[in-house]
C-alpha cells in the first residue's frame, strides 16, 4: 500500500513524503491515527503543500524545543538501586524512572517514549538520548550506584559477626 505522510512518522519517513508500507500497518495505524492518506493522484498532487506546511510546522517547534534542549543538555541524574557484586540491578531504572526524575530535577515534562534507551540494568554510567523532535536529541548522564555506594565510592564492609559464647553454668 502506498501512503502520502501528513505528519513525521519516526523510522518511517517525514510529512509530504509518499512510503509503501504493509497493508495492515496502514490500515491499522496510519490512516485511522491521520498520520497518513492513501497516495491517490490527487493527494500526490497536494504533497509539496504538506511538505511545506510539515517543513513550517517543524522550524516552529524546533525553535521552541532548543531552549528545552538547552536545558536538558549535561543534566546528570544518580539512582540508587540493589545490585548483585557483578553490578547487574535486581530489577531496573526504566524510562518512566528517568522521566519522573527529569521533571523533578529540571521540571521540564518528557514523555518516557521519547527516551531513546532500554531500560539500564547495570550498574554505572549510562548516556541516555531524549528525543524531543526528530532533529533535536539532546543527551543526559545517568549515574546508576549499588545501594550503600555513594557517587562510585564502595560502601564499608560489614564487620564480621563475632559468635556468641554459649551459656554456661546450665546443664540438662
Amino acid at each position: 500500500m502506498k501512503v502520502l505522510l501528513l505528519k513525521d512518522v519516526y523510522k518511517l519517513g517525514r510529512a509530504g513524503e509518499v512510503k509503501k508500507v504493509a497493508d495492515g500497518y496502514g490500515r491499522n495505524f496510519l490512516l485511522p491515527q491521520n498520520l497518513a492518506m492513501l497516495a491517490t493522484p490527487g493527494a500526490i498532487k497536494q504533497s509539496e503543500r504538506i511538505r511545506t506546511a510539515a517543513l513550517a510546522e517543524r522550524a516552529r517547534v524546533n525553535t521552541e524545543m532548543g531552549a528545552v534542549a538547552e536545558r536538558l543538555t549535561g543534566v546528570t541524574l544518580t539512582f540508587v538501586a540493589r545490585a548483585g557484586e557483578t553490578g547487574k540491578l535486581f530489577g531496573s531504572v526504566t524510562t518512566g524512572d528517568i522521566a519522573a526524575a527529569i521533571e523533578r530535577e529540571t521540571g521540564v515534562r518528557v514523555d518516557r517514549r521519547n527516551i531513546a534507551h532500554q531500560p539500564l540494568r547495570e550498574v554505572g554510567t549510562h548516556k541516555v538520548p531524549l528525543r524531543l523532535t526528530v532533529d533535536l536529541i539532546p543527551e543526559i548522564t545517568v549515574i546508576v550506584n549499588r545501594e550503600g555506594e555513594q557517587e562510585g565510592v564502595p560502601a564499608p564492609a560489614p564487620a564480621p559477626a563475632s559468635p556468641e559464647p554459649a551459656p554456661q553454668g546450665e546443664a540438662s
